[in-house]
């Protein structure tokens, strides 16, 4: 892979670290589900946990202003292309 890389002038390659959840988003989105929705609760079954899991990224996916937050935690931002 590096010769590769090192035989293409126009392509740029920056190594991020392994694990970095403060480069990721999803992370403020799993915090935001463990914070409400997934605290305290035994589930029965898989599909116990499927439906909490999805009801919460619904009820997420309508707040805005919540996943602007967890973008802007990661100190990234959406540009236009």
């Amino acid at each position: 892979m590096r010769a590769f890389i090192a035989a293409q002038d126009w392509l740029t390659v920056v190594q991020l670290p392994t694990y970095a959840p403060d480069l990721n988003p999803v992370e403020g989105i799993w915090s935001l589900l463990r914070r409400c929705l997934l605290a305290n609760v035994a589930f029965t079954s898989p599909e116990h946990l499927i439906r909490t899991v999805r009801q919460g990224l619904r009820t997420i996916q309508y707040r805005s202003d919540l996943i602007d937050g967890c973008l802007a935690g990661t100190g990234l931002a959406l540009t236009a292309a």
